[in-house]
């Protein structure tokens, strides 16, 4: 069975991808995920805060010596030094990832506001990753910023990184836009090569002993596929943008729905943090099998049940909502 994936114009030996995540902080990690079988790797993310902060110090250490004598300009080799505090790591991890890995190495900037932040996206090509994935986490803490202004900051992230690189450009998205689809096209139309679905906010929790807020990651299940996978068979065909699917892998069957459902690769990070990096292989040998036992081709199964290309999308999501809501009275309503 030939696995073999079109992604962000890139060629993947499969559609499964390791999003980006604690395996992907090392090089150590990174190897084991290129051994374990995945496509492609995404690194952990570099944030936007890191490089503002290391812009802050180099412009404080250069202000410090502006009224040095001539005589001690043998200090400033020392603001060099300074600009790799953040970066440099992640740009060395960049150029030994991708001399290292069989597959694409795809970089990873985390960031929420239109700045010169996005130049290191040019670094970052220049270090050798075949594409960049904008993870774009914004939480509009201002009451009176209008949907439309958050909706024209994604773009113009995107737009300030695609006028920097040659590579191709990803939109990490959230589901939390008064239209998604709405915003898929737009950062479509400004030249995203890709769009993944969805980002995960993560949201504080409330601890009722100590009465504090408590923060925390934690590891996705396979319930939270279901909105991703909805609004991937709603944009199949409908954007020329690749879709990634991110979100509630655990098993070869939640990669198998994505692609039914017209993910052209599937991501996932949960499932390798708790199973290790080698459990990639068995999602791929599940996705094959699945696809060998019906003798269908990979090409044909995504999309397979997306929603038809001429369907009207609204229509179709509301007889859904309806017919979900007729099965959950003639399941529940009998119990009583």
């Amino acid at each position: 069975m030939d696995l073999t994936t079109r992604y962000l114009g890139l060629e993947l030996r499969n559609p499964l991808v390791a999003s980006a995540g604690p395996l992907s902080q090392t090089v150590a990690g990174i190897r084991s995920l290129d051994d374990g079988g995945v496509g492609a790797i995404v690194l952990y993310s570099l944030f936007e805060e890191q490089l503002r902060r290391e812009a802050a110090s180099i412009a404080e250490l250069e202000e410090l010596y502006d009224d040095s004598f001539a005589e001690a300009i043998s200090y400033f080799p020392n603001v060099p030094s300074a600009r790799r505090d953040a970066s440099h790591p992640y740009l060395r991890l960049v150029e030994e990832a991708t001399r290292l890995c069989e597959v694409p190495v795809i970089a990873s900037l985390n960031g929420a506001s239109v700045g010169g932040w996005t130049e290191t996206a040019r670094r970052l090509e220049e270090a050798g990753a075949a594409a960049i994935e904008l993870n774009i986490y914004y939480v509009p803490g201002d009451l009176t910023m209008s949907g439309r202004d958050v909706e024209q900051r994604h773009v113009d992230i995107l737009a300030g990184v695609k006028q920097t690189v040659g590579v191709p450009v990803a939109v990490k998205l959230s589901p939390y836009f008064s239209s998604v689809g709405n915003m898929a096209l737009q950062l479509d139309a400004a030249g995203a090569d890709g769009l993944v679905l969805f980002n995960r906010f993560l949201q504080p929790d409330i601890d009722i002993d100590r009465v504090t807020i408590e923060s925390g990651v934690s590891l996705s299940s396979p319930i939270e596929a279901r909105l991703p996978r909805t609004w991937i068979a709603v944009l199949r065909d409908k954007v020329r943008a690749s879709l990634a699917a991110t979100t509630g892998v655990d098993t070869a069957e939640d990669v198998i729905k994505y692609i039914l459902a017209g993910a052209d690769v599937v991501m996932t990070t949960s499932a390798l943090v708790r199973r290790g990096a080698a459990y990639a292989q068995v999602l791929v040998d599940g996705l094959e099998e699945w696809l060998e036992a019906r003798n269908l081709p990979l090409a044909q199964a995504r999309g397979l049940l997306a929603v038809p290309k001429d369907t009207a999308t609204d229509a179709y999501e509301r007889a859904g909502y309806v017919s979900a809501l007729e099965k959950a009275k003639k399941t529940y309503g009998s119990l009583r």
